[in-house]
């Protein structure tokens, strides 16, 4: 088994999937208002929310711990409604070399796509962030509909 590896999952959400891009590309901050039981605290410490290199630092619940991650916006694509996470710090860097959350939409889509590089082949696939990540989209879907 490789060390280097690529989870996606793609959901049909009724408030479109441009809504839910628009809430993790330009009001990321609202998540942890909107998925509070997955997203503690979110705040950009370098550059301009929703910006190609941005910094910004997530406190996190996965399966009920409190985890800790901090990113840079790597790349951003408006043809493809997508947005590039590589985490640079926290609790992710534990297991993995490389982590990186691709974020995209179309139409009635989202799209995580989850691309990492084990430290050893014994690293556990990181099934519990993709697990985490279809909360945090059900969630912003939830809030959409309600608004």
């Amino acid at each position: 088994m490789g060390l280097k590896g690529k989870l996606i999952v793609s959901l049909e959400v009724k408030c479109g999937g441009h809504s839910v891009h628009d809430i993790f590309h330009t009001n990321t901050q609202h998540l942890p208002n909107i998925s509070p039981s997955r997203v503690k605290h979110f705040e950009i410490h370098e550059g301009e929310k929703g910006k190609i290199g941005s910094v910004a630092s997530w406190k996190y619940y996965e399966d009920g711990k409190e985890m800790f991650a901090k990113t840079v916006i790597e790349a951003i694509d408006p043809q493809k409604n997508s947005i590039t996470w590589n985490a640079i710090e926290g609790n992710l860097l534990d297991l993995y070399n490389s982590f990186a959350v691709i974020t995209s939409s179309e139409h009635q889509w989202i799209t995580y796509a989850l691309v990492y590089e084990k430290k050893t082949e014994d690293t556990p696939e990181p099934l519990a962030i993709l697990d985490y990540c279809i909360g945090v989209i059900k969630d912003v879907e939830g809030h959409l509909l309600k608004n």
